[in-house]
């Protein structure tokens, strides 16, 4: 059952939708669209759900503002059209479309060409850039994750696998228990160094689960300067979101 409810915090509405579940704690999650979910156990009363909204007001207002600004400098989606830029390890480079018998997409840094039979057919266009970035994805990805593993090889954990997946709020995730690493497929428009921090933030938490002081000090011991790298990260993601 989901029930549409409404807080104030500074004068401020805020809406929200309440989900009954079968959970432990109070849960709150905001999408990008800045809508408003939480999910309670129907044994905790309506009210109290409506103080919790209330008390985490300054992080949903942040969250929605920024959600907005991320989407006010989205970029339109893609026509694949040449002269229209994609990004590769914080580069851009530049679509050529040409028209070939021959079928081939390929990059030499400056220009991503891309050959079709029929440059009007932009389902096929997009089918051949998007499996194009994907390859570059599981590629730079896993030589990153083979340049930083024997790192950890040394503390006793095995070789994670590797997913690629799109996601809205999060660089990378771990699932320490399953020798999972999975990353955003976004995060190849990051410059490289960006990219092996977030693959040694997933890591870490092989060694540290949670973020705690140990973790984080863990982590500025085998990389000293992933303050740095996670700013370059964050001021550039508006513009590659």
């Amino acid at each position: 059952m989901v029930q549409k409810r409404t807080v104030l915090y500074e004068n401020n509405e805020i809406h929200y939708m309440l989900e009954r579940k079968m959970v432990k704690n109070l849960n709150l999650r905001i999408h990008k669209d800045c809508t408003v979910y939480v999910s309670a156990n129907s044994d905790i009363p309506a009210e109290k759900v409506d103080d919790f909204v209330a008390s985490k007001g300054n992080y949903i207002c942040s969250a929605q503002k920024k959600f907005r600004e991320m989407a006010q400098y989205a970029p339109q989606p893609k026509q694949y059209v040449s002269g229209e830029t994609f990004y590769l390890l914080g580069r851009g480079v530049r679509l050529k479309v040409e028209k070939n018998v021959q079928e081939t997409i390929s990059s030499n840094g400056i220009y991503l060409y891309l050959c079709v039979k029929n440059p009007d057919d932009y389902e096929k266009k997009k089918r051949m850039v998007t499996r194009y970035l994907d390859e570059q994805c599981r590629t730079i990805f896993g030589e990153i994750i083979l340049e930083i593993y024997p790192v950890f090889q040394k503390y006793g954990v095995s070789m994670p696998t590797l997913r690629i997946r799109d996601m809205e709020t999060r660089w990378g995730s771990c699932l320490a228990k399953k020798g999972v690493i999975t990353l955003n497929k976004r995060l190849l428009e990051a410059p490289r160094n960006c990219i092996e921090y977030v693959v040694m933030h997933e890591f870490c938490h092989f060694i540290h689960p949670n973020h705690s002081k140990h973790f984080y000090g863990f982590l500025a011991m085998l990389m000293p300067d992933w303050k740095e790298r996670k700013t370059i990260l964050d001021r550039s993601a508006t513009f590659w979101l």
